[in-house]
């Protein structure tokens, strides 16, 4: 490529044929396409396979780095591999120790003891995600787009370096290139012996066997997640968090959160920060960490310390400077505009590596095939990022789109806003006898008719069931009056949202007694 364009005439023609589907291998060695993607996770895969069946000639390189602690996995990015699937399925096996405590409620006469096996969950789990990593390839090669398992940089704004394992180079280059490659969990690396002796999410979803008595570090949906599903598993499981938990979303609906796991068996470590980590002779871990609000230090010790204290763009690598894409100096994220286009107009980001975008894989997706369709000129649609839909898959699930209240009161004043609430009680967890106390919905609207709805926030079982068919009606505008008007269906916990009649404002007992 560096050859073929030396002088401007042959620059000039090159670009001319590069068009989608111009000259090939411009230089000896070199693969030429019309659509590079940098990053085999979910946003990147749909980028790749949409553009191939849309007539492009499309690579996809992919390449993942193991985790300090050597864990590796295939294609298919974070969420296939150490994200929404593994932690679904553990979280749903979780879940099931609850229905089995509930079932002799229900006429099931069962054993006393029912012991979880984490080796068969385990590799019950991995299977299916291998099994995954195998139908990314099989679709990859149906659809002709080409793989390419290497670790890529760039050259130059064209060209991309690629190395195997190996040590062996293979250059690619495009006429538009796709930087897709997602986001690795960061390590505090202030705190002495974080690396040597500390797991992440990158790590738990794969190990042989139980984790023991864990401590999980930090405050996000990653740690409460895990330290739900490591409890709901039996597992005697510390949170420690120096701050609020599930910044960003609303905090009414996190306390809730929170305050539900810790009624059901995980301790949580308020206002404390970790100091150092080292191995006792018995090889247990020994934690040390400061109380900030007692001013003191305490120690602990543990079979197992995941951190989950955020998580960092993979942009390190891609010497993207030499292609001239511009990141954001504290992030380190890439910046793009609407289009998804970085500071180089034909190099664009998708998913959880671009600036401002939601870490969520369906956000990925969705703006991953959108991307692919505009650079195929089938579409000028653009990723709308408004009221999106997401849930925590905690012990007690949460479920939300649209603003929280803070955020609502923030934009629109708290004079204007109206907000709607109920607690409630499954029915399953009726004959149970199962605490509701944290069962909570609310709906936050505009005060002035026909208060349109800003935001849903529901605490229950199957919260993501519930919010995505709300979702659906709050981005096409519904009003509280139109929801209010849709008939529920009974008996269930997402008909309870049809008939939130009690606002904050009135303070009247917002407490669900009956049907």
């Amino acid at each position: 490529m560096a050859a073929a364009l030396r002088s401007p005439g042959a620059r000039f023609r090159w670009r001319a044929r590069a068009l989608w589907g111009g000259a090939r291998g411009a230089a000896a060695g070199q693969q030429d396409y019309d659509l590079l993607v940098i990053g085999g996770g979910s946003g990147g895969l749909a980028c790749a396979k949409e553009a191939a069946q849309l007539g492009k000639k499309v690579a996809i390189v992919d390449y993942v780095e193991p985790s300090p602690q050597g864990t590796r996995w295939g294609l298919g990015g974070t969420c296939v591999n150490v994200g929404c699937i593994p932690k679904k399925l553990m979280h749903q096996a979780a879940l099931l120790g609850a229905m089995i405590r509930d079932a002799p409620h229900y006429g099931w006469e069962l054993a006393q003891q029912t012991p979880h096996n984490w080796r068969k969950m385990a590799e019950a789990v991995q299977n299916h995600v291998k099994s995954l990593n195998w139908g990314h390839r099989v679709q990859l090669q149906d659809r002709k787009v080409k793989y390419f398992n290497i670790k890529a940089s760039f050259v130059n704004k064209h060209t991309v370096r690629g190395v195997t394992k190996d040590g062996k180079e293979t250059l690619l280059s495009a006429e538009h290139i796709v930087i897709a490659t997602g986001g690795r969990p960061r390590y505090p690396m202030h705190v002495e012996g974080a690396l040597e002796y500390g797991i992440t999410s990158d790590d738990i979803f794969w190990l042989k066997e139980s984790p023991g008595k864990t401590l999980v570090v930090g405050a996000s949906y990653v740690a409460l997640e895990c330290a739900g599903f490591l409890t709901g598993l039996g597992l005697d499981t510390t949170v420690m968090m120096r701050s609020i938990p599930l910044r960003g979303f609303d905090q009414q609906m996190s306390s809730l959160v929170t305050e539900h796991m810790a009624a059901h068996g995980t301790r949580f470590l308020r206002g404390c920060t970790p100091l150092r980590v080292g191995r006792l002779p018995d090889g247990q871990l020994q934690v040390t960490w400061e109380d900030l609000t007692a001013g003191k230090e305490n120690t602990g010790t543990f079979d197992t310390v995941l951190w989950a204290v955020g998580r960092a763009p993979e942009t390190g690598s891609l010497a993207l400077d030499k292609a001239g894409v511009s990141t954001d100096p504290h992030s380190q994220k890439v910046l793009v505009n609407a289009q998804e286009a970085t500071s180089i107009p034909h190099i664009f980001a998708i998913g959880d590596v671009a600036e401002g975008r939601p870490e969520l894989t369906p956000t990925a997706v969705m703006a991953g095939k959108l991307l692919a369709q505009r650079l195929c000129r089938q579409s000028s649609d653009l990723m709308d990022y408004d009221n999106v839909p997401t849930t925590v898959f905690t012990p007690l699930e949460y479920g939300c789109v649209g603003l929280s209240e803070e955020a609502a009161v923030a934009r629109h004043g708290q004079e204007h806003v109206e907000v709607y609430h109920a607690y409630y009680k499954p029915l399953e967890f009726t004959v149970a006898e199962r605490d509701a106390s944290q069962c909570y919905i609310k709906m936050v609207c505009l005060r002035e008719p026909p208060q349109l709805v800003l935001g849903l926030h529901f605490l229950g079982p199957n919260a993501g069931e519930v919010t995505q068919g709300f979702a659906l009606g709050i981005k096409c505008g519904a009003s509280y009056q139109q929801v209010m008007r849709t008939v529920g269906i009974h008996p269930t916990c997402a008909e309870e949202v049809a008939k939130l009649r009690i606002s904050k404002r009135s303070g009247l007992d917002p407490t669900v007694t009956g049907c």
